[in-house]
């Protein structure tokens, strides 16, 4: 009988050794292609988008982008302005095989104070499930000027998706995220709404806040510790948070995006391929399936 009980037991021990080295391999070959999948589910394309501030239109930035296109190459410009009723209004195009462009969207409606910019963050959704529908990416990175930063971040916390899209990486330029406040003690709405839905923020996001120094106090307009105040919402939110703030020749507020420190921290932290290949930025245009076409979306 007792012979027969350690027969048993040894059994099982060598039917579990057995299984371990059958499930081994198959864990590994399992990781394996759920990597594979993630990384095919990644669109070729990762446009960078632009929001610009309050007053200014679709052509904010650019000398910005004459400034980039100088450090890198193939990179096409599309611009839209997004109407009060919600419809787009292109100019330019994306080349074909360009699977960074820039993409500038501006709105119609571009007037200051929170409640304005609360519909700036709504059409900007509108524009954004356009853009992604159109051109089949499921992935980008951001830049926003002054207000473009407020609006990039009511529309993480209010109509952004993580599991649909990814936002690798931020960047807001002189974002008065308390805004004209200098004191932070004296919280606006806005700030404190904002904090308040920090927790919808994608916890893999990469956040660069970029600050300029005219003066003591800020950047001429906005004042640095309405900048700063963006840590109280990024900070132990999202993966990383950095501070940067840039001083000297063109550090005023409206000077900023074509600020030299700044074009060379986008060109570093932002645009993920400096010189693509075979890409004419005025040539064919793209197509959802990637096809050249000679017309902009929406003619």
């Amino acid at each position: 009988m007792i012979k027969k009980y350690w027969r048993l037991i040894l059994l099982a021990v060598v039917s579990l050794g057995l299984l371990a080295v059958v499930m081994v391999p198959a864990t590994d070959w399992m990781t394996s292609n759920v990597k594979s999948a993630e990384v095919v589910h990644n669109s070729r394309m990762q446009p960078v988008i632009l929001i610009p501030g309050s007053s200014a239109s679709q052509e904010r930035f650019n000398t910005l982008i004459t400034m980039l296109n100088k450090q890198t190459t193939g990179h096409s410009l599309l611009k839209i302005t997004v109407q009060t009723d919600g419809t787009l209004k292109y100019s330019g195009q994306i080349a074909r095989n360009d699977n960074e462009p820039y993409i500038v969207v501006a709105f119609e409606n571009n007037k200051d104070g929170y409640a304005n910019i609360k519909k700036q963050a709504k059409w900007f959704s509108i524009a954004f499930k356009q853009l992604a529908k159109t051109y089949q990416f499921n992935r980008f990175r951001g830049i926003g000027h002054s207000n473009g930063g407020l609006i990039y971040t009511l529309f993480l916390e209010k109509y952004f998706d993580p599991k649909e899209v990814t936002l690798s990486r931020l960047m807001t330029i002189g974002t008065p995220y308390n805004l004209e406040e200098s004191n932070i003690e004296n919280r606006t709405q806005m700030l404190s709404d904002m904090i308040s839905a920090r927790k919808a923020l994608p916890t893999n996001l990469t956040v660069y806040s970029i600050a300029g120094t005219e003066n003591l106090d800020g950047d001429g307009t906005v004042p640095i510790s309405s900048v700063e105040a963006g840590k109280y919402i990024f900070q132990n939110q999202v993966k990383h948070y950095t501070q940067i703030t840039v001083s000297g020749d063109d550090a005023s507020h409206s000077d900023l995006p074509q600020n030299q420190q700044i074009v060379s921290l986008i060109s570093q932290y932002i645009v993920s391929t400096p010189n693509q290949r075979g890409v004419q930025p005025n040539g064919n245009t793209r197509q959802p399936n990637g096809a050249g076409v000679g017309r902009t979306p929406g003619d």
